[in-house]
């Protein structure tokens, strides 16, 4: 138009062709239409282009937003409301960063940090799966393999093999920097029961032995940090918070 002034920023946005409310099958971001192509065949053959690619990744970006509605069982240490996942994977590249001292070995804190923030995406199509809900954990490793393939399915694949890489190595637990990941990954839930006065624990009738048993993989990770989550345990046990046994054990 005569006059009016584009930035870059105006032009993206032209780009996008969003639907009308009343076209709209959810409100979510993801689901709305848009498109960056431009069509390129080379010999025939339809090739990706710049534009295909940022559209890839621009519709991951807005399909992991959902997991700020996935809700786990710890509270927030102010006790107002349970935490949810994106804000637990944000608190442990935070952990990361400030404790990566700790680790047992010399680890790479750039690779922690990816794993830790793409870990728990799963949960958007998985859910949260409380670790102490053995029913519900028989069927946790097939949910989150279909999750993987569809929400790393979304990106290029270079993008989508290096964050399917990265999730696997985690959950396999074999290197350093997973190992390191999953102590943090345990650490942070232990206080957060801890510092809320064991309320979840409370809630979902959790003992010593099981609270044990769950966390003790820390030490893999991070002698350290393992010394310290055995102090909290036993404070925990000391002041009441945690039961050293069940109620129909007593």
């Amino acid at each position: 138009m005569k006059g009016q002034n584009f930035t870059p920023f105006h032009v993206f946005m032209l780009l996008f062709s969003f639907p009308s409310a009343g076209q709209r099958s959810e409100k979510h971001p993801s689901n709305l239409r848009f498109s960056l192509r431009k069509e390129q065949t080379i010999n025939g053959v339809d090739m990706m282009t710049t534009s295909d690619r940022l559209e890839q990744q621009i519709r991951f970006i807005l399909e992991i937003d959902k997991l700020k509605t996935v809700l786990r069982r710890s509270y927030l240490l102010n006790g107002s409301r349970y935490e949810n996942s994106a804000e637990h994977s944000w608190h442990l590249a935070v952990m990361a960063l400030v404790l990566a001292e700790h680790a047992n070995e010399p680890v790479d804190l750039c690779r922690v940090l990816k794993m830790l923030l793409v870990h728990d995406i799963v949960e958007i199509d998985a859910g949260d799966t409380y670790c102490y809900d053995e029913v519900a954990n028989q069927d946790k490793a097939e949910r989150e393999r279909r999750a993987a393939e569809r929400l790393f399915g979304l990106l290029p694949p270079d993008q989508r093999d290096e964050l399917r890489a990265l999730w696997e190595e985690f959950e396999a637990r074999q290197t350093p920097e997973a190992k390191f990941a999953a102590a943090l990954d345990r650490l942070m839930p232990l206080m957060h029961n801890f510092f809320t006065g064991g309320r979840s624990w409370q809630e979902h009738g959790v003992t010593l032995e099981q609270v044990l048993e769950r966390n003790s993989p820390t030490a893999e990770g991070s002698a350290t940090l393992w010394a310290f989550a055995k102090r909290l345990i036993d404070q925990a046990v000391e002041q009441g918070l945690l039961p050293s046994r069940s109620a129909s054990q007593t």
